[in-house]
């Protein structure tokens, strides 16, 4: 059986100026893998996931989700992803539920099927006692679980994660990185994981190394030990880098 494909990414390219930060890019990322995006600063992650959610538009290639062309069909695109960013965009003075009925509209749920929604994704990540705190009175852990959760409520085929556990304890990092796993296996889940942290790679997981706007691994965990001639992945992530640190 053929796995579906929820994100295609063409000979992508895209310049500031006159200078490339995206260089004939090219991957795909199909239903239930997670797939770690790996680069250093100024590598053109976030250039890549502005792209991908139409941040910015003007761009040589093609990017398509579930089938949908992001230029041609953005709405139909757009309703396919999910996304947690790194900066928090929630509404610190509105309560957990309040942020996620808010959400909820604005893709068009009924109040019955969102509450449904909202309950199922709270009880999930054992945030639904606190339904109606303000965001502002949660930790950053919980304010994260708060943000998956919107990112799901909407049942995208795609989630977009831009190192979502940066500032985390460890705690806090480690359970959300198992339970966006957990969503990849379990759920057939397409996951792009943007990160810097190795120990948040999975033996299982995808792996895409981006430095300075180009593509330079593209495979499974395996292949790019095997492509790297090393046994781990941060020697890997150093040696396709040439030195610069992860």
């Amino acid at each position: 059986m053929k796995i579906p494909i929820a994100l295609s990414i063409e000979n992508l390219s895209f310049s500031y100026s006159g200078k490339k930060a995206l260089d004939q890019v090219n991957f795909n990322i199909h239903a239930g893998e997670c797939t770690l995006l790996l680069g250093p600063n100024g590598a053109g992650k976030s250039t890549l996931f502005s792209l991908i959610t139409r941040l910015y538009d003007s761009h040589e290639g093609r990017i398509e989700l579930c089938g949908f062309d992001i230029k041609k069909q953005t709405r139909q695109a757009l309703a396919k992803l999910g996304v947690v960013f790194q900066q928090t965009t929630l509404d610190m003075d509105l309560t957990v539920m309040q942020n996620l009925r808010y959400h909820t509209a604005l893709h068009g749920l009924g109040r019955k099927l969102a509450m449904q929604r909202i309950q199922q994704e709270l009880e999930r990540l054992n945030m639904f006692d606190r339904r109606f705190e303000k965001i502002r009175q949660l930790n950053g852990g919980h304010r994260r679980r708060v943000e998956i959760a919107r990112a799901l409520l909407h049942k995208p085929a795609l989630l977009l994660l831009d190192e979502p556990t940066v500032g985390l304890d460890v705690p806090s990092r480690l359970a959300i990185v198992e339970y966006v796993h957990h969503l990849a296996a379990d759920e057939k889940l397409a996951v792009l994981w943007a990160s810097h942290l190795i120990d948040e790679i999975y033996p299982d997981d995808h792996l895409i190394v981006l430095h300075k706007g180009q593509i330079k691994a593209n495979g499974t965990v395996d292949e790019v030990l095997k492509i790297t001639n090393t046994a781990l992945i941060k020697d890997a992530f150093y040696n396709l880098t040439q030195g610069d640190q992860a």
